[in-house]
Order: structure tokens, then sequence, then C-alpha cells
């Protein structure tokens, strides 16, 4: 592999652990150290079986690139769950407010709304995300 390969997978690799959180001392956000972590043989879970019908089912009714004005109900612009790529960027703060944490609690921020998931929906989104939402 050359130099320039390898530095491309490490850099990659150090990206993916920042968006998981690494844990920090304060208790009031992302890395507060209680993130759920991807199991050691990762996740059956993908965008298709997962993370598209679950953020379909609850996030782009607001969160969505063809969404705008009033129709975004209060989602900050650029917030787009329906761009995979902006959903991994934002994994972290996703996580914070409508997946789950490493004791089984769950965060319950979002959907401000019926429908919502379950709980067990939201322990699954927090696994996607700390996959790294393959």
């Amino acid at each position: 592999m050359s130099r320039l390969l390898r530095w491309t997978a490490v850099l990659s690799c150090s990206a993916a652990l920042a968006l998981v959180g690494c844990g920090d001392d304060d208790d009031d956000g992302p890395g507060d150290g209680n993130e759920v972590a991807c199991p050691p043989a990762g996740t059956a879970l993908t965008e298709q079986n997962f993370g598209r019908p679950f953020l379909d089912a609850y996030c782009t009714r607001c969160h969505a690139s063809t969404r705008t004005g009033a129709a975004r109900n209060g989602a900050p612009p650029g917030l787009d769950w329906d761009q995979l790529a902006v959903v991994r960027a934002n994994a972290a703060r996703i996580n914070e407010a409508a997946g789950a944490q490493a004791d089984g609690s769950v965060n319950q921020e979002m959907p401000p709304n019926d429908p919502r998931p379950m709980d067990a929906e939201r322990r699954n989104l927090a696994e996607w995300l700390a996959c790294g939402a393959p």
C-alpha cells in the first residue's frame, strides 16, 4: 500500500471515530462518554434495511433537502437527513436527539410529534450511526 493510501485510510478512520465520539468530561451533549459503540462484529443494520426506512418514517418530514421554509417545521437548513453524507457528518447530533445511550436510555427530543419511534428503534438508530451508517 502506498504511503498516500495509508494516510488516507488513517484519516478516514480518524474521521469516522470523530463522528462516533470519543467521550469527554461534560454531560451536556455528544461526547458525554455514554455513546453506543459499534459492536465488535459490526452491525447488520444498513441504510437499506434500517437507516432509510427509519429516517423516512420519522425524520425527513422536516429534515429533507426538498423542504424549504415553513415546510421544514423549524429544522435548520442543511440538516437534511435524506442525504446519507449529511447523516454521517451529523451522527452524534442525530443520536443525541433521537437515538440511545450505552446505558440503554433513549433520547426522545426528536421527532417532536407523532409518529415517534419505539425505544428499540432508537437503540437500533444509535447502533447504525455508531457503525458509520453503512
